[in-house]
């Protein structure tokens, strides 16, 4: 999935748009999306409008938009080219998020969902954030999956 792919399906924009490329999407066969996993790439730069003030003297990214990060990745594993037209997804929960280590400008934050759950409109997917082979953020996303017609 390109970025222009990413752009279409994903409603942020700049500052926002913490996926910068999906590297890989696997979706078995089956009757629902339980196992499709995503692999996406965010690269964190100290261009990013957060960090003069997280923190001046020592940058860090927010975990905020670490988890956010991870939730823009779910919201593209959920996504479905049959159900284009209207496709919206909103998170409706995060549980059991952990941060295991900061991340910094320079870092390329490997962010890798899986849906663990498959509900129909609800959608429970497990995500993980690497730095260097090192997890350092890690949590449950559920998001509710829409279809809006205008």
């Amino acid at each position: 999935m390109d970025i222009n792919k990413v752009l279409e399906v994903l409603p942020h924009r700049f500052p926002f748009l913490l996926i910068d490329r999906v590297v890989s999407m696997t979706k078995p066969e089956g009757k629902n999306r339980v196992g499709y996993k995503l692999t996406a790439i965010k690269n964190v730069s100290v261009n990013e409008p957060h960090f003069p003030g997280h923190f001046p003297d020592n940058p860090v990214m927010p975990g905020v938009l670490q988890i956010e990060a991870l939730a823009q990745a779910a919201a593209l594993v959920c996504y479905h080219e049959d159900t284009a037209p209207g496709f919206q997804v909103a998170i409706a929960s995060i549980n059991n998020a952990k941060f295991r280590r900061p991340v910094v400008p320079g870092d390329q934050l490997i962010v890798d969902v899986e849906i663990t759950r498959d509900g129909g409109r609800i959608v429970c997917c497990r995500g993980e954030g690497r730095v260097d082979g090192k997890v350092v953020v890690e949590a449950d996303v559920v998001a509710t999956v829409q279809h809006v017609t205008k």
